[in-house]
């Protein structure tokens, strides 16, 4: 009995030590809770690439089914946006939350709220990518730091700008829809 109360005399820290999580990703699976933990054999569903060798890049989304895709970084986690169906979701299949890692801290963010730096001299683990900040301060910052070309919030991003950024990677194109 002493160690219980114990226990609960811990819960509130452990609560500050925790990284947040983005805001619905919390239900990834019926009766999962948390981030979706990506283990060693989850791939990104746009370049194939192992999602678990990227943690400070990774990005995910959820879907209206409860699937849940992660990938090794945003410009992929956009590709798919963009396209869900040319890489493998079902047919109608909606993105209804998504989450990114902040640059800085690491933590998961909304990534329809976070700010984007793009075209910095730090390059992801396909090249050239968009930067996610919590806060547009940071964004700036990190822009003079990293001769970033500019900022933009989620709903400038166009599909045009994704696949810019994809040029030159190896990332396999979406397949064709003839």
């Amino acid at each position: 009995m002493k160690q219980l109360r114990y226990l609960f005399l811990l819960l509130p820290l452990l609560s500050f030590l925790l990284p947040p999580v983005a805001p619905g990703l919390a239900e990834t699976r019926a009766g999962d809770s948390g981030i979706f933990t990506v283990d060693q054999t989850t791939r990104c569903p746009v370049c194939g690439m192992f999602v678990h060798k990227y943690p400070d890049w990774q990005a995910q989304v959820r879907l209206g089914d409860g699937t849940v895709a992660a990938f090794d970084g945003v410009k992929d986690m956009l590709a798919y946006l963009f396209e869900p169906q040319a890489y493998g979701a079902a047919e109608g299949s909606q993105v209804v939350e998504m989450g990114v890692k902040e640059y800085y801290n690491l933590a998961w963010i909304d990534g329809r709220s976070a700010w984007y730096v793009v075209g910095s001299t730090l390059l992801g683990p396909m090249g050239h990518e968009l930067i996610p900040f919590a806060d547009r301060a940071a964004a700036e910052n990190f822009l003079r730091d990293h001769q970033g070309r500019e900022i933009l919030g989620f709903a400038e991003i166009t599909p045009e700008l994704v696949q810019s950024l994809r040029h030159g990677s190896r990332m396999r194109p979406p397949p064709r829809q003839d």
